[in-house]
C-alpha cells in the first residue's frame, strides 16, 4: 500500500512537470516574452504557437532574443529535473523513513526536527514544499498603457505560480498546519486560496502607478484560522472550516520583492470532510 502511494505521488509530480514543460518562454529583445508551446525560424520571421491565445503567430526574427530564450529553456529543464529529484526524496522521506524525534503533536506523532512547514491530516505529518511566486506582466494591459496617458491607465501584473496544480496533494479537507522556524515565521503565515488561470495559479494582482508605486488591486482570499504558539519558534495553524477542493498556499504577508515565498498545496477533488481528532496530549496545547 505504501509503495502504491509513493508511485501515485511521483506520477502526479511527473504529470505536472510534463504539463509545465509543454510551454516555454520566447524572449524578445525588449525584455518581454511570449508563452509558446513551440516555435520555428522561417527566414527572417519566427513562427510560434501562442499558449495564451491558442493560435499561430509571427514576429520578425530580429526582435527575438534567441540567447535568452535558449537560456530560459535550459533553466526550465534544470528546474524540472531538480523538482522531480526533490519530490522523490520527499516521497521517500514521508513513507520510508521514520520521523525523527521532534515536537510531539499527538500521541506517538512527532514533527521532524528540521525547520519548515508541515500539514497533519490526523494520520501523517506531510512536509510542504517551499515555492516562489513570480511577477508576470499583463501584456494586453501593458500595450494599452503605451497607447494612453499614464494617469488614465496603470500597468498591472500578477504574482503567479507556474503549473495548474501543486505537487503536494492533501486528502484531508481540514488539516492542521505546523510551522517551525527560528524567526517565528508561523506568527505571520496565513492560508490563502489560489486562483487557477490556464497553466498557472494566481496569488494576487498588483498595479504600478505613478512613480512606480506598487499596490495590490485584487487581494488573495485568506482562510479563517486560529493560531497558537506551542514552543519557541513553533506555531500551530488550525483551520476553522474545511477546505473546498482546489489550490492553496501558506504565504508570508505581501512585500515589495519581485518573488513571494510560500508553501503551496492542493486538496483533492473529493476530500474527506471529517476533521482530524483533536489531540489530548499535554504538549499539543
Amino acid at each position: 500500500m505504501r509503495r502504491r502511494v509513493v508511485v501515485a505521488v511521483l506520477a502526479c509530480l511527473l504529470a505536472n512537470s510534463q504539463a509545465s514543460g509543454a510551454s516555454q518562454k520566447l524572449f524578445l529583445k525588449d525584455g518581454t516574452y511570449q508563452l509558446v508551446s513551440s516555435y520555428e525560424v522561417q527566414g527572417d520571421r519566427v513562427r510560434y504557437y501562442s499558449v495564451e491565445r491558442a493560435e499561430w503567430e509571427e514576429v520578425p526574427a530580429a526582435l527575438v532574443d534567441f540567447e535568452a530564450t535558449k537560456r530560459a529553456e535550459q533553466e526550465a529543464k534544470a528546474s524540472q529535473k531538480k523538482a522531480l529529484e526533490e519530490a522523490r526524496a520527499l516521497a521517500k522521506e514521508r513513507f520510508d523513513r521514520p520521523a525523527e524525534s521532534g515536537f510531539e503533536i499527538a500521541p506517538g506523532v512527532h514533527l521532524p526536527q528540521e525547520e519548515g512547514a508541515y500539514a497533519y491530516d490526523g494520520t501523517r505529518v506531510i512536509r510542504l514544499i517551499q515555492s516562489y511566486a513570480e511577477t508576470a506582466a499583463d501584456k494586453r494591459r501593458a500595450a494599452l498603457v503605451l497607447a494612453m496617458p499614464a494617469p488614465l491607465l496603470k500597468s498591472r501584473s500578477r504574482l503567479i505560480l507556474t503549473g495548474a496544480k501543486a505537487a503536494v496533494r492533501l486528502q484531508q479537507a481540514q488539516p492542521t498546519f505546523y510551522v517551525q522556524s527560528a524567526d517565528g515565521l508561523g506568527a505571520k503565515l496565513e492560508v490563502i486560496v489560489l486562483k487557477v488561470v490556464k497553466e498557472s495559479r494566481v496569488v494576487e494582482e498588483v498595479e504600478a502607478g505613478k512613480g512606480g508605486e506598487v499596490k495590490p488591486v485584487e487581494l488573495h482570499v485568506a482562510v479563517p484560522l486560529e493560531r497558537a504558539q506551542l514552543a519557541p519558534g513553533l506555531y500551530r495553524l488550525t483551520l476553522l472550516h474545511p477546505l473546498d477542493a482546489g489550490e492553496y498556499a501558506l504565504i508570508e504577508p505581501p512585500g515589495r520583492e519581485s518573488q513571494q515565498r510560500l508553501w503551496d498545496f492542493g486538496v483533492f477533488e473529493k476530500p474527506t470532510t471529517t476533521p482530524p481528532r483533536a489531540s489530548t496530549h499535554p504538549n499539543a496545547e
